[in-house]
């Protein structure tokens, strides 16, 4: 088999056979295939696609480059959530507990943050000792004692998406629905959870800023799922604007231990309740997602969901007090609040200047070997739909130097449309794919 082969059959728009597809995958991981070659191919796939065979066979033999996790030691049907990334984004804090506070054992690996996008092994890390660098036995036993572990990404999990994502990054090659979705599904299937909800975003603060596209990226990544045997769900949601309102990873902590004692922005709570519902039923802990969202409710009444949260910071080497005195995480030298320079209506935010404007503060990374600061970053004071007078603080920023707070304090004004007219509030949840409405 020869690559240039391969290449020349995908520029003239033919499909892939199985064997093809395993044959680059294998050989590029390997390094016997240069990059000019598969850039070539990667270019041509972007200008002509793949069908849902080819989408599948990738997926599959991404996910098979690497190591793949054997759950099977834990006890019951292993769940696992992924969202395609937002700002204030800190689902995976609040639903994991919930979920495990219910007996659900969530076995999760999660990534870190990237540009305007934060990471749930981030925030984790703002909380002293907590250690996400698990072995596979600390892993398995820890969803076996207290039914969660969320760990970081191995480097030998999917080590040909890696590869590839990298190349994709320089050739201008990422905005593709077969090579997204099956750059996301390897690296889930690699995992070893039984069941999978995608929390796809959308929006002017999402890496798709359409719906159609997240409509279509969603379907896409529910059909790999069943393909391989994996009961897949998608869940599409609004990144119109940050998902609560803390942005920055110590403070997003704050925000979800605040959520799971019941005092939490109502759209994170719905969103976690929205989800998770989705996921009891997948899992046949429930028989609807009524029955399952009162579920999730009682943890939060009950309290359930925030002991289960003390256990999981103790159990991967964290100080567990920080869940009552949130002095123990790390704090900003400087907090200034932004004030409205006019009266009205937030009527839009560009959610991924919010985004940009934590990471000049140091939130974020500009490049994978970037340094975060855990304690900087903002937290809004109103979002869209609220009323808002002249002088009245739109958020408070948390930094540690001046100057980068001045230039924070810039884009976030710039990010802000404040109208007279009050603006149509969105829905939070856009919709819903399984494999019944696919």
């Amino acid at each position: 088999m020869r690559m240039y082969d391969i290449i020349s059959k995908k520029r003239n728009g033919d499909s892939l056979t199985k064997e093809e597809i395993d044959y680059f995958i294998q050989a590029y991981t390997k390094g016997t295939i240069p990059d000019y070659q598969m850039s070539a191919l990667l270019m041509a796939i972007f200008f002509n696609g793949m069908n849902k065979e080819e989408t599948v066979a990738l997926t599959l033999a991404m996910a098979e480059s690497g190591e793949q996790l054997d759950l099977s030691d834990i006890k019951g049907i292993k769940v696992d959530k992924h969202s395609t990334g937002g700002v204030g984004d800190k689902t995976s804090l609040v639903l994991g507990p919930m979920l495990a506070a219910l007996g659900v054992p969530v076995a999760k690996m999660s990534g870190r943050g990237l540009g305007h996008t934060g990471g749930t092994i981030d925030k984790l890390e703002s909380i002293e000792g907590f250690n996400t660098h698990l072995t596979k036995k600390q892993f398995i036993n820890n969803v076996n004692t207290i039914k969660i572990a969320i760990a970081g990404q191995t480097s030998n999990i999917a080590p040909a998406d890696k590869k590839l994502y990298a190349l994709r990054d320089v050739t201008a090659t990422v905005d593709n629905l077969s090579l997204i979705a099956s750059s996301i599904m390897s690296k889930k299937i690699a995992s070893g959870s039984d069941v999978i909800v995608l929390d796809v975003k959308t929006g002017n603060g999402a890496f798709m800023k359409e719906e159609d596209q997240a409509f279509e990226l969603a379907k896409a990544m529910v059909e790999i799922g069943h393909a391989v045997g994996k009961e897949t769900y998608a869940v599409i949601s609004d990144m119109n604007q940050p998902l609560g309102y803390a942005v920055g990873n110590a403070l997003e902590v704050i925000e979800a231990i605040e959520t799971l004692k019941g005092n939490g922005p109502k759209d994170l709570e719905e969103l976690c309740i929205h989800l998770g519902s989705i996921i009891l039923k997948g899992a046949h802990y429930v028989n609807d997602l009524e029955e399952g969202k009162k579920r999730l409710k009682e943890t939060l009444d009950n309290k359930s969901a925030i002991t289960t949260l003390k256990s999981f910071i103790e159990a991967q080497g964290g100080n567990s007090n920080v869940v009552d005195d949130y002095n123990l995480l790390p704090q900003a030298k400087h907090i200034e609040p932004i004030y409205s320079p006019t009266s009205g209506y937030i009527q839009t935010i560009e959610t991924e200047k919010i985004g940009i404007a934590t990471l000049i503060l140091g939130g974020g990374r500009e490049t994978k070997e970037s340094i975060i600061d855990p304690s900087v970053g903002l937290v809004l004071h109103k979002k869209i739909g609220d009323r808002v007078e002249t002088g009245e603080p739109l958020a408070t920023l948390y930094a540690n130097d001046v100057e980068k707070l001045k230039n924070a304090n810039q884009l976030f004004l710039e990010a802000y449309t404040i109208t007279k007219e009050e603006p149509k509030k969105e829905p939070l949840i856009k919709g819903y794919i399984s494999k019944e409405n696919l």
